[in-house]
């Protein structure tokens, strides 16, 4: 599966994409992420286990809700932090 990340995580991945192996769900995944780039997952979800207010998830062409959905190995991620200043 491959996973994509918006410009202000790249700075936790090294890059723009990344791929893991066949995961059941967007946890795991997240999981799997944290592993490989420690405090990631931290940046994405919050202390109640939730997607963070400023982040959107989609698996494919529809946004992630909740951590425990399913994903598949041909499922393609896109984690996207929104931009604010003033």
């Amino acid at each position: 599966m491959r996973v994509w990340f918006s410009t202000h995580l790249r700075a936790y991945t090294g890059g723009p994409e990344t791929e893991v192996d066949d995961l059941p769900t967007v946890a795991a995944v997240l999981d799997e992420l944290d592993r490989r780039y420690p405090g990631l997952k931290f940046r994405i979800v919050d202390e109640q286990d939730q997607i963070r207010e400023h982040i959107v998830i989609f698996r494919n062409a529809e946004q992630v809700r909740q951590l425990k959905e399913p994903v598949g190995a041909t499922d393609r991620l896109r984690i996207i932090g929104a931009l604010s200043g003033g």
